[in-house]
């Protein structure tokens, strides 16, 4: 459709009689038809009409996620700061991709250029928990803790304050880029991290990053288990996907919704989480932590 059509289709939705079916060819023309929305909803003063485009330009903007979203599940949703992107475009649609990747890197940049060749992973951890916890001041959000913003990476780095899983994903991202052997847990409660060495003589331990990068040894962490009366699994202890890290993030959201009594919203994250949920290589996620 040319331009012209574009704008003369949409001017059909003054139309109570054929407004339905309009909105539904509009629907089929995809995101590409979005500025055009907006670019009416500016020319308009009808509140209704308003109205009816945002609820038009979120509906484009939802199943456009969607697709998104599959696409990356079949991928095998190797690259988690996409995972976590694509689930903060459902609040924030014009979140831009390479500002989260900037701010990434330049916290890699600045672990970089503290780390020694052949340092202890404890020193490692600790130079870690010294640039992300202490320079940048990375702490929980415990004033709102249920606040659907600790979902959202690109609010996370902005404020500095998220919950447990946004906060260790942006420690595993920094530490992937540094190639350290670091990986998600899926701990009931608490999202925390594990180190594996490859040498023998240095055990696995985790961390925790909802408490500035506190070392945890697996002793703690069974007596973690132990007093939540639960029966100790092994997903407790070893590294989870990346799909199973973006799906938890999707719980953690969805209750935050819930919590703030907006079913509707609510109910769109149920649907971009089923679709994580129907992927073969997630495992059962614990409750949101």
């Amino acid at each position: 459709m040319t331009n012209k059509e574009i704008k003369a289709l949409i001017s059909l939705l003054d139309d109570p009689e054929i407004a339905p079916q309009i909105q539904e060819k509009i629907q089929t023309l995809g995101e590409s038809i979005i500025p055009f929305l907006e670019e009416s909803w500016e020319e308009t003063l009808d509140t209704q009409q308003q109205q009816r485009l945002e609820d038009l330009i979120h509906h484009l903007q939802f199943d456009g996620l969607q697709q998104r979203l599959r696409v990356w599940r079949d991928s095998g949703g190797e690259n988690l700061l996409e995972g976590m992107w694509l689930l903060n475009s459902y609040q924030y649609p014009d979140a831009d991709f390479q500002v989260l990747n900037r701010a990434i890197e330049q916290l890699r940049f600045e672990v970089w250029t503290l780390l020694q060749p052949e340092m202890h992973p404890a020193d490692q951890v600790q130079t870690l928990n010294h640039v992300l916890f202490r320079a940048h001041k990375f702490a929980a959000n415990t004033q709102n803790f249920h606040s659907p913003a600790n979902s959202m990476l690109h609010l996370v780095l902005e404020t500095r304050r998220g919950n447990p899983l946004t906060l260790c994903v942006i420690y595993l991202l920094v530490a992937q880029r540094l190639k350290l052997p670091v990986f998600g847990v899926n701990l009931p409660n608490l999202f925390v991290l594990t180190y594996r060495p490859d040498s023998p003589i240095v055990e696995p331990f985790y961390i925790n990053c909802y408490n500035r990068g506190l070392v945890l040894s697996r002793t703690d962490i069974e007596h973690y288990i132990g007093q939540l009366n639960l029966t100790p699994n092994e997903i407790f202890f070893e590294p989870c996907s990346h799909i199973d890290i973006v799906r938890r993030a999707l719980r953690n959201l969805q209750l935050s919704f819930e919590k703030l009594q907006e079913p509707a919203k609510a109910a769109e994250v149920g649907q971009l989480l089923a679709i994580l949920t129907d992927s073969p290589n997630t495992d059962a996620a614990p409750d949101e932590e």
